[in-house]
């Protein structure tokens, strides 16, 4: 990972010392402890109006969110460890109305810090991950042909996609397609065997269908499911015991699914994946499905803020954390300061979800914030990202 030198600008050394200098052995990388601002070298009042920033998402008749969690910190100290809101507010949602249908106070399930989420696209950076531990290994080649892999996905053979191309959404392929309508999985995949580019490769076009792809090649590739290399890559290694794909019953509530706002009717969603294409694919997927709590994900923000290493554990080597993380980023968003705000320096990486997760971890300043939140608990909403950048703007502002 890039590292700073004495005049602060990002060099090219890796922070972890190389082989040859550590006579040989596996260093371990300072693991995460809870403690205050001060000791994590952010400013405290900055820390606290990001809390009150979190709980005002939660407040008022149409809160920006039933419920959140954010966890944020600098270095391997936690600085940052809050919840607000309600994990499950809602029965359902009342259309005439526009507004959710209020669960009587007794049968609401406050938010904590422990509760899962549905983390949306944030699965996107999991199945990247693993697609670099198999580019680290040289099994898989980041400017090969798809084709090479998947000669049967034959469009994208005969269009040249390359697995650069998945990973940086410049494939050409459309944004997504409703495989949900597909009467199984065979006819699903099919639909994606004979996806053609709609838009020139090599233009940024952002697509669900780049990580499904992408899953499929390294399912092939290895012989494992995309949960399992997730779990014996990332997870397990890490300790992160609450990150998996779904079912998830305890997590918090998300969508009342139903037709004409949403793609599918399945009623009110707690525990069970919210993307209807990760849905109908079994709820394991390459760009949604995955599970997590604020305190695992921000072990996977120190693990690659540390360059790959989280105490004895190490899921990626220096050099290619940083191949991860260079601009345009693989995966991973850099320098986007419309969820990012003022963290969004040089380098700043992370994701948003569309249920309303965010991540965002920044190597010059060895910060990270982790915003965790049901903001389509009851009903999905336009977009909106300002929340996410105030965080991060609140983080900068605590670094300053």
């Amino acid at each position: 990972m890039p590292s700073l030198d004495q005049g602060g600008r990002r060099g090219r050394r890796s922070a972890r010392p190389s082989d040859a200098e550590s006579g040989g052995r596996e260093l371990s990388a300072p693991k995460l402890r809870v403690d205050t601002p001060e000791r994590a070298g952010l400013d405290p009042q900055e820390t606290r109006l990001l809390v009150r920033d979190v709980v005002d998402l939660t407040t008022g008749d149409r809160p920006w969110t039933a419920g959140a969690v954010v966890v944020a910190g600098r270095g391997p100290v936690i600085a940052v460890r809050e919840a607000a809101g309600w994990a499950v507010r809602y029965s359902a949602y009342d259309p005439v109305a526009d507004a959710g249908v209020e669960l009587p106070a007794g049968a609401r399930i406050p938010m904590t810090v422990d509760t899962p989420f549905d983390l949306a696209s944030l699965t996107k950076l999991f199945t990247s991950v693993a697609a670099v531990q198999q580019i680290e290994r040289g099994t898989l080649g980041i400017d090969a042909r798809v084709g090479a892999y998947l000669p049967d996905f034959h469009a994208a053979a005969a269009h040249d996609i390359t697995v650069r191309q998945l990973l940086t959404h410049t494939s050409g392929l459309r944004p997504e397609l409703p495989l949900y309508e597909y009467a199984d999985d065979a006819d699903r995949w099919e639909a994606l065997r004979a996806q053609t580019p709609v838009g020139a490769p090599g233009a940024y076009v952002y697509s669900d269908l780049n990580m499904l792809l992408l899953q499929r090649l390294l399912e092939r590739l290895t012989g494992r499911t995309l949960d399992v290399l997730v779990r014996e890559g990332i997870t397990r290694p890490l300790g992160m015991s609450s990150t998996d794909f779904g079912p998830c019953p305890g997590a918090a509530a998300t969508e009342d699914q139903r037709r004409p706002w949403a793609k599918a009717d399945r009623g009110m969603l707690r525990g069970v994946v919210h993307d209807e294409n990760a849905w109908a694919l079994g709820g394991v997927a390459g760009h949604a499905g995955l599970f997590s709590t604020g305190d695992d994900l921000a072990v996977f923000c120190r693990t690659l803020l540390a360059g790959g290493s989280y105490g004895p554990a190490r899921i990626l080597g220096p050099d290619f954390v940083e191949l991860l993380l260079t601009p345009p980023g693989l995966g991973f968003a850099v320098d986007r300061p419309w969820f990012m705000g003022e963290l969004s320096g040089e380098g700043a990486a992370g994701h948003t979800g569309f249920t309303g997760t965010s991540l965002v971890l920044d190597p010059a300043t060895d910060t990270f914030v982790v915003l965790l939140a049901n903001a389509v608990h009851p009903v999905r909403r336009p977009p909106d990202s300002a929340p996410r950048a105030l965080l991060g703007t609140r983080m900068a502002m605590a670094v300053r």
